[in-house]
Parts: C-alpha cells; sequence; structure tokens
C-alpha cells in the first residue's frame, strides 16, 4: 500500500474562485506542477478531495465538476503529471437542490472521500497527508487519521489564526511547494 497527499482543488492547486463555474477561471497556483512532481517521485498517490457544495446549490451541476476536473488533468498532463484519483462531494445540508440537499459522510471534513479513494486506490491512510487552504481539510486529516498541512494560499492565510477548538495542523505553511518539502522531509526521515 502506498502513501498518498490529498489534495483540496480551490485555493490550494487552483485559484480561488468562490464557487467555479467555468472552465476558462481554472488557472494553477504557481508552483502546483512542480511540487506535484516531487511529491509524485517521492512515492506519493496524489489524489484530489473536494467539497463541490455548488451542485447542491444549483450554481452548477455534476457534469460540470467533472469537466473541470479533466481540464485540471489537461494542465497537469502538460507538466507530465497524471493524478491518481480524482474525488468531489456535491452534497450541503442546505442546498437547494433536493436530491443532494443532506448530510453525508463524504462532505469535508468527514472521512468519506479518503476512504473512498483508499479502497478504489489501494492508499494507506496513516501514511498520508492531507494539504488544504482550510481548517476543515486539517480536520479532515484528523477525521481520517492521516496527517493534516494548511498552505497560506486561497483562504488559509485569513483563517490561519483561528483554528477549530482541537484541530491541529502537522504543519502551516506558505504554499504547496512548502508542503512538498515537508512532506518529503518527513518522507525521509530528516
Amino acid at each position: 500500500m502506498r502513501a498518498a497527499v490529498f489534495l483540496d482543488r480551490d485555493g490550494t492547486l487552483i485559484e480561488e474562485r468562490n464557487y467555479l463555474d467555468q472552465l476558462d477561471q481554472i488557472a494553477l497556483l504557481g508552483g502546483v506542477a512542480s511540487a506535484l512532481a516531487r511529491l509524485r517521485d517521492a512515492g506519493f498517490a496524489l489524489v484530489v478531495v473536494t467539497n463541490q457544495a455548488g451542485v447542491a446549490r444549483g450554481y452548477f451541476d455534476e457534469a460540470f465538476v467533472r469537466r473541470a476536473h479533466e481540464r485540471l488533468a489537461s494542465l497537469f498532463a502538460r507538466d507530465g503529471l497524471v493524478l491518481d484519483g480524482y474525488y468531489y462531494c456535491p452534497h450541503h445540508p442546505e442546498g437547494s437542490v433536493a436530491p443532494f440537499r443532506r448530510v453525508c459522510g463524504c462532505r469535508k471534513p468527514a472521512p468519506g472521500m479518503v476512504e473512498q479513494a483508499a479502497r478504489d486506490l489501494d492508499l494507506d491512510v496513516a501514511r498520508s497527508f492531507v494539504i488544504g487552504d482550510k481548517w476543515v481539510d486539517v480536520e479532515l486529516a484528523s477525521n481520517a487519521g492521516a496527517r493534516g498541512i494548511l498552505v497560506r494560499t486561497g483562504y488559509g492565510a485569513g483563517i490561519e489564526a483561528e483554528p477549530p477548538h482541537g484541530v491541529h495542523a502537522f504543519a502551516i505553511v506558505d504554499t504547496l511547494a512548502d508542503a512538498a518539502d515537508v512532506i518529503v522531509a518527513d518522507a525521509r526521515g530528516a
């Protein structure tokens, strides 16, 4: 079983757009491709885990989420990267689209997406990390039995000083590249 890095999408891999709803809005944050390449070279599986409440709120449909992930995959492919999986939660308990209006086990910080990816991809969650720009990503790591890293991109810098009670990050860093440095050093026992 391989260890993985579970990656939040918006604000961590791509620029935060507050309910991204157009493919031409997808823009990788600086240094993301090289950071992912370093993690891949260190032997980690790379898996996107993203809440997409815009589906439940009626802002876009699941087909759009899949197209956005195809677009993201094509951007990564230009740098020779293939991610191992893309998982998303379309639910929200206050959604306006009835089939998606519910509490579920996949909406972060619940561990459902990580657990599904671990089953699908034969991943060792205990040796894995979750990286994101919100405390909910760090809490997801804790709930899944992984280690969480908060990045200051996206919303990270604005919320860094206000962690929820009992939520602790393995590290708080400026960028995904910095998170990759921390993970690779940890993997090497440094």
